[in-house]
């Protein structure tokens, strides 16, 4: 089996993990969702639980890494776990959360600058869907921006890292100095900060509506364990790196949302739709330099959701490829740069495709995002508490243990409330039927994985490279 290189630092990963956590919706949300939803403090009460959930999850993931430092991470696991339809289907469900936010995050890029420079890419506009307008001067971004970090990819995991560092630093030093101009601004009044819940729903549903969009909003702390083969470091720091990206993740979101609340009265200002809440509020304390910092933070954070999903879905796929769930050629390894390059041009065409489809029909898949997310902690969690039923001795596994049970409730607690209905964040009906659309392919694909379902569990425990970590895995 050819090997990864082994070129990534812990602060490579660190950076990899923030800056995929921290995507466009961190600046778009305040306005449309959170201060809506669950009003200042209950937000930062909501992300602050789903956080603490995650880190309960990361634990697990933190285990497996160890034991497993193995491309495709949860697919690994779950195979490890429950054997090879399952490990297919954690994957399939992963691979469309991580595959969708890569175009998601690209066609941002022109949902941006609608709201910092209007007019400036919105040039040739060709057609509207599901009410969304579609530009060729939007498309042309996208695209140029999705080739440009794919080929940086094929180029080497030591350019990545690179990459990841500068944007990480640009994201989070960004979203600090605008909430010290904000904090210190005399046009500032914490009195705005009042209702601290939202006067639109109970504090409960409120805290709840957020709380269950925690697989998406910190989805990225698990683009680690897709990376673990190329670590150059001992792989049981990964659970502290996890930690770490996780607290700074809830804390920037938290940072921007109450910066957006604290400069006029939240409530009223809300009323009068404006078209971008955190936009204005950061115009109005720091003028056209504030602007500035944020564009610099959120195309940071943009370009680095593009570069950590990259790096994440093609090494999905090269586990995938070694087992013989999906074609050869997405295990094909770079000869020179040691890149998943065949999986990584995959999904730069298949994200190619989005811009020419509308934002707005691009978010029906995403919203399941969430699903898929939810489905992979499952496993994950899971997988670290079959593995302590099987040895109760390992003290590692021991001390886990409850927090792999717990994980394993809260994942499943996430998809209930995506998929219940009358749920406070329940799936739309569109997400739904493009979520059976999803499953039913996956099916197909999996019945036509003749090889995967046929070769032995010697086999595919190689090719999953379990007999060169631990042999009884």
């Amino acid at each position: 089996m050819d090997k990864l290189k082994r070129d990534l630092s812990e602060l490579d990963v660190w950076s990899l993990a923030l800056g995929a956590i921290i995507g466009w919706g961190c600046f778009v949300l305040p306005g449309n969702k959170f201060l809506n939803d669950a009003g200042p403090l209950g937000t930062a009460i909501a992300l602050s639980i789903g956080a603490l959930i995650m880190i309960f999850i990361a634990r697990s993931y933190g285990v497996l890494i160890h034991r497993f430092p193995v491309a495709g991470g949860e697919f690994t696991y779950a195979y490890v776990g429950f054997k090879r339809k399952h490990a297919f289907f954690a994957a399939w469900m992963l691979g469309l959360s991580y595959l969708s936010i890569v175009p998601l995050n690209a066609t941002a890029l022109g949902l941006i600058s609608r709201y910092m420079f209007p007019g400036i890419i919105q040039v040739g506009y060709l057609y509207t869907i599901a009410g969304w307008d579609v530009y060729l001067g939007e498309i042309v971004v996208s695209s140029l921006t999705l080739i440009l970090l794919t080929l940086a990819n094929i180029r080497g995991v030591k350019l990545f890292g690179n990459l990841a560092k500068f944007l990480a630093f640009g994201l989070s030093g960004g979203i600090v100095i605008l909430f010290i101009l904000t904090l210190f601004s005399p046009q500032v009044d914490f009195n705005n900060l009042q209702p601290l819940f939202s006067p639109h729903k109970s504090m409960w549903a409120g805290i709840l509506s957020i709380v269950a969009i925690s697989p998406w909003a910190f989805v990225g702390f698990d683009t680690i364990p897709q990376a673990s083969e190329e670590f150059k470091f001992n792989p049981k720091k990964s659970y502290r790196l996890m930690l770490i990206s996780i607290i700074i993740g809830a804390l920037m979101y938290i940072l921007v949302n109450t910066m957006t609340a604290m400069v006029f009265p939240w409530v009223e200002y809300l009323q009068t739709q404006p078209h971008w809440a955190t936009g204005e509020a950061v115009e109005m304390v720091a003028g056209k330099f504030g602007l500035f910092i944020l564009g610099i933070a959120i195309l940071s954070a943009i370009l680095s959701g593009i570069n950590g999903f990259l790096l994440a879905t093609s090494r999905l796929f090269l586990g995938m490829a070694r087992t013989y769930a999906l074609p050869n050629a997405f295990g094909k390894i770079h000869p020179v740069h040691k890149t998943p390059s065949f999986a990584l041009l995959f999904v730069l065409v298949i994200s190619l495709i989005a811009p020419w489809v509308g934002r707005a029909a691009l978010l029906w898949i995403v919203d399941m995002a969430s699903i898929g997310a939810a489905i992979g902690y499952f496993y994950t969690s899971a997988t670290a508490f079959v593995l302590y039923l099987r040895d109760k001795k390992n003290i590692e596994l021991k001390k886990n243990a409850p927090f792999a049970f717990l994980g394993s409730l809260f994942s499943i607690g996430f998809a209930v409330l995506l998929l219940m209905p009358g749920s406070p964040a329940v799936l739309s009906t569109p997400s739904l039927i493009a979520l059976i659309v999803w499953v039913l392919m996956g099916l197909g694909f999996y019945l036509s994985s003749k090889d995967y379902r046929k070769a032995s569990d010697t086999e595919l425990a190689k090719n999953f490279g379990l007999e060169d970590i631990h042999g009884d895995a």
